[in-house]
């Protein structure tokens, strides 16, 4: 197929990195190009993601990688110690980057959007890429106009290094957009065990929990007079980010600037 998009995928031999990479050599409009990753240098990207081998080896160099093989997009699902100069790395080589990554400061932020602008090209930083989570953010945010009171409930496995999560926080400034900031709870409550109201945010309560066995959930609960909402998303495995992420590349050829948020590519 002519005019495939081609893609960069950094952390190739993470979890989040093998998905794209079995995406991208599964998708006909997609083109796997380069595959960066240190501990898996060397290896083809196919077999190191349990398919067929495709001739693309895993690199630790990801400026040759860039300049090499000219991305269209780069997705990158690292970590907050790398993420930030992987970004920068991308623009200054006029590759879009898709950041999947957490952990970003609004300075950082402001002056990626500011490098892309200056390279006339979009970029993507998402806390959350699956769109049934970006429909619940957007869900919550709508339901905070008529119900303020509001408590975010979520749940990751053990190994999850920040908490909050990036989804949560993300949720919670949408829900801040739409409501005054109230301090919910009786004014006189105390703690008897420190940490027991959650993290305070706006005014509302965000509550970490940290297990072995689950993957990703998140209950956003509203409460009013005679009454309760309760909006709840939970992701099963890894491969439901991938539609997104699809649709992030597809969107973010069309952007200038760097946009922090999926739900900005969803009606």
């Amino acid at each position: 197929m002519a005019n495939k998009m081609k893609v960069a995928v950094v952390g190739a031999g993470g979890r989040m990195g093998k998905e794209v990479v079995k995406l991208v050599l599964g998708d006909e409009e997609l083109e796997l190009v380069a595959a960066v990753g240190k501990s898996d240098a060397g290896a083809d990207a196919g077999t190191l993601v349990g398919l067929p081998a495709c001739g693309i080896r895993v690199t630790s160099d990801l400026e040759m990688a860039l300049v090499e093989y000219r991305p269209d997009v780069m997705v990158d699902f690292t970590t907050p110690q790398f993420a930030y100069s992987n970004t920068a790395l991308a623009i200054k080589h006029g590759v879009r980057p898709i950041i999947g990554t957490t952990g970003f400061t609004p300075e950082q932020i402001e002056e990626l959007d500011k490098q892309c602008a200056e390279q006339n090209i979009g970029g993507l930083i998402a806390p959350n890429f699956s769109i049934g989570a970006i429909l619940m953010m957007k869900f919550a945010a709508q339901a905070a106009k008529y119900l303020p009171h509001v408590e975010i409930i979520e749940t990751h496995g053990d190994q999850k290094l920040d908490a909050p999560s990036g989804t949560s926080i993300k949720t919670a400034e949408m829900i801040a957009q739409n409501r005054e900031e109230i301090r919910q709870g009786n004014p006189k409550e105390e703690e008897v065990i420190e940490g027991a109201r959650g993290g305070y945010y706006n005014g509302f309560r965000i509550h970490s929990v940290r297990l072995p066995g689950v993957f990703a959930q998140q209950e956003v609960i509203f409460g009013g007079y005679g009454q309760s909402l309760k909006i709840r998303h939970d992701s099963y495995e890894r491969a439901a980010y991938m539609p997104g992420v699809k649709m992030a590349m597809e969107k973010v050829m069309s952007y200038t600037g760097l946009v922090y948020g999926f739900d900005h590519f969803i009606d």
